[in-house]
């Protein structure tokens, strides 16, 4: 299959995962509001840290999560499908296995953590226990559904997340009905209908891989080779792994610790803006990452790189289009939005997105460190690097920091390990680390600047929040980014490439409208 057709594909899948974060997007501003106003701040901020407790746990089966999609990916990229059943088996044993594991961790630690060093007010320690039960049975559910998601991805076939994920967040909506009129404990009722909604989902997507999958049956069997190369490999992953996710929900945990459940409803309000706008970028990523490794598994290393180099620079196009708007009026759109907002929740919104655009490069660069396998040495600098997130925000926070020195810290570190992936992946790929700087780096630093200096003077001299500020500042600011991206962004081939889009799209519509004007007329 030539690279016209795969890049083809890529656009294709990219526009059904964006349509279907256009749904979601749409409808989670709506639920969240509801969410938000039904729980209350505070028992909204206990959901989100406690969530982040039983998330913390997942850093033994994170690390094989990554070696199961890697695997299935790699295997079919090779067109070994007999092999894609095996890695497919495989995974599906090992993943009930960790939960077994993981259930036994929450019910001693986990639960000796939350009742005994939480800061969580007594009169709903109780309800904090419900949901942390619940949330433990959504992450078992999700476990389980990681072989099948996978086989998605590697088949490229995003359609089906498309409308799945669109089913999935109408039960969501579903459930901020059901908590206006529940009959017992909101927040316990919430986390509950959370552990339904997984269940759902997760027998759709194994009806629709069992179908459409010949890989997809599930055989008993323990190849000991195997175990021993994905084992091997994901034990390596696990420092990457895991040290984001200390980052996200051990830094959410210190927030707790140090400034109470009040301030992790902020947390947890800005990560949900984050996951919303940094989902497109992954819509891409996720369209994209299948043909990386695919690619070097078949020793296609030229397409490799330039899909490394496109990809870097798209997503952060991509994601400065649509975080600078947020970034410029956060205060005025949590007021629309919500009604109530809790305190620092604009000031973790902007500092969350500009971390997102300085990580959003380096996704091609994991994607391609992982299709290599050979992940060691990476994983102990990159991801030792990203470990110390949490002890440098613990020193901060200790030192009377305001809550938002988490992010800073983050954003310092993010640029830390960026330069140190591109050091180890000139040995491992032989990414330039040079072009890498001149072609993406500055690329995208001078395409930002560009795009935000205009709509930034006017948010200065507009002075307070108001709707023609805020509506000035958008329009004025996806203008910005639109031309920055196309004149200092683009090369020349892929701005004539949008350019004659556009004149094919537009020539069309008019074929239409003569066509349409010739049939009234006869």
């Amino acid at each position: 299959m030539n690279n016209t057709t795969n890049n083809r594909r890529i656009a294709k899948n990219t526009l059904l995962l964006t349509f279907r974060m256009l749904i979601l997007l749409l409808i989670s501003l709506y639920t969240s509001r509801v969410t938000l106003t039904q729980l209350g701040i505070e028992d909204y901020g206990i959901y989100n840290v406690v969530g982040g407790l039983v998330a913390m746990f997942t850093i033994l089966s994170s690390s094989l999560s990554a070696a199961i999609s890697r695997f299935i990916t790699f295997e079919l990229g090779r067109g070994d499908n007999g092999n894609v059943n095996k890695v497919f088996s495989a995974s599906v044993t090992i993943q009930i296995l960790i939960s077994f594991l993981l259930v036994i961790l929450i019910e001693c630690i986990g639960v000796w953590f939350l009742n005994t060093k939480m800061n969580i007010p007594d009169i709903r320690m109780n309800a904090a226990n419900w949901v942390l039960q619940f949330s433990t049975l959504t992450l078992v559910v999700n476990l389980v559904s990681v072989p099948y998601n996978a086989c998605i991805i590697a088949h490229e076939r995003m359609s089906a997340f498309a409308y799945v994920s669109i089913a999935e967040v109408l039960l969501k909506l579903l459930n901020a009905f059901l908590i206006t009129v529940a009959p017992f404990d909101k927040l316990v009722f919430y986390a509950l209908l959370g552990v339904l909604t997984s269940l759902i989902i997760r027998m759709i997507y194994g009806i629709y891989c069992n179908r459409n999958f010949s890989e997809c049956h599930y055989k008993f069997q323990m190849d000991k080779g195997l175990l021993r190369q994905m084992f091997g490999f994901a034990g390596w992953n696990f420092i990457g792994a895991s040290s984001t996710i200390i980052r996200e929900h051990g830094c959410n945990i210190l927030i707790n610790l140090f400034f109470g459940p009040a301030i992790n409803a902020a947390r947890g309000i800005a990560s949900q803006v984050y996951v919303t706008v940094n989902g497109f970028v992954m819509n891409y990523t996720t369209a994209l990452n299948p043909q990386i490794t695919k690619s070097y598994a078949s020793g296609e290393r030229d397409y490799m790189m330039t899909l490394i180099y496109r990809g870097a620079r798209f997503s952060f196009y991509l994601l400065l289009f649509l975080a600078l708007p947020v970034i410029l009026n956060a205060n005025y759109i949590l007021e629309l939005w919500l009604g109530q907002v809790p305190a620092h929740t604009p000031a973790f919104i902007s500092l969350g997105l500009i971390c997102a655009l300085s990580e959003s490069i380096s996704y091609p660069l994991v994607t391609a460190m992982l299709a290599t396998g050979n992940i060691r040495n990476y994983q102990l600098v990159v991801g030792g690097l990203n470990m110390m997130n949490l002890p440098v925000s613990y020193l901060f926070l200790r030192t009377g920091c305001v809550p938002e020195a988490v992010i800073i810290v983050s954003i310092a570190i993010s640029q830390l390990c960026l330069l140190a992936r591109l050091w180890m992946l000139r040995g491992m790929i032989g990414l330039s680390a040079r072009r890498f700087l001149k072609k993406v780096y500055l690329n995208v630093v001078s395409v930002a600047m560009a795009a935000a200096l205009i709509p930034g003077l006017l948010v200065f001299v507009m002075g307070n929040d108001a709707l023609p500020k805020v509506a000035v500042t958008c329009i004025v600011s996806l203008l910005t980014s639109s031309l920055a991206i196309l004149y200092f962004g683009c090369r020349r081939h892929e701005r004539e490439f949008v350019f004659t889009r556009i004149r094919k799209v537009f020539h069309r519509s008019q074929q239409k409208n003569t066509t349409g004007q010739d049939i009234r007329h006869n």
